[in-house]
């Protein structure tokens, strides 16, 4: 870990309040501010110098997260389209039929790849697009979740050298993520493409 990566009065904030701020600052990344990948940062620091409170950092971390993104979820539902379009720029168009056809992949996918994958616009359209809230929160959840305790694992396993492992492998990473997701999206589409709608 190289501490000084991480602005100061984030590290100050954490240390002062320990799981609390990291709650904190996920919030504020995944809402109003932008910190990329100082929460992942913080979540592997922390795991690392306490290895038996892992569980409890990647659940304040995604907690924070979730809370952030529903704040900025129900901006997005109330009159964000405008909002979003400036977010997403040319890819706005894709970004919109995406999520109209895979509501619970289009958050969950976006939510456990790390960075330079973009995240807020997936956020802001769930809203604008009008996702049901109960798909949008359990998408950030378990990609939140299973993010953060990945990263705690490695922390655990590999201490200091975990973020830089997680850089150096983040595309090998996002492309065996995106692999899985593939084959379960084309398995569960032909297991139950025939099975009768329910009324």
């Amino acid at each position: 870990m190289h501490p000084h990566k991480l602005p100061i009065w984030l590290q100050h904030l954490v240390e002062t309040m320990g799981g609390g701020g990291l709650f904190l600052v996920a919030f504020l990344d995944s809402s109003v501010l932008s910190f990329p990948l100082v929460t992942d940062a913080l979540v592997i620091q922390l795991s690392y110098v306490h290895p038996n409170r892992m569980p409890y950092y990647a659940g304040m971390a995604s907690i924070g997260s979730i809370a952030g993104c529903i704040w900025l979820y129900l901006l997005a539902k109330k009159g964000g389209e405008a909002f979003f379009h400036r977010h997403a720029g040319g890819k706005a168009g894709k970004i919109k039929n995406w999520v109209d056809q895979n509501g619970f992949l289009s958050i969950f996918i976006p939510a456990i790849l790390p960075p330079p994958l973009p995240f807020k616009p997936f956020v802001l359209a769930e809203g604008v697009f009008q996702v049901p809230l109960r798909t949008f929160v359990l998408g950030v959840l378990l990609g939140r979740g299973l993010r953060y305790a990945i990263e705690g694992v490695l922390a655990v396993l590999y201490g200091d050298a975990a973020l830089d492992f997680l850089l150096t492998h983040s595309k090998a990473f996002a492309l065996w993520i995106v692999g899985i997701l593939i084959v379960l999206y084309i398995v569960t589409h032909l297991t139950f493409r025939d099975a009768p709608a329910k009324e």
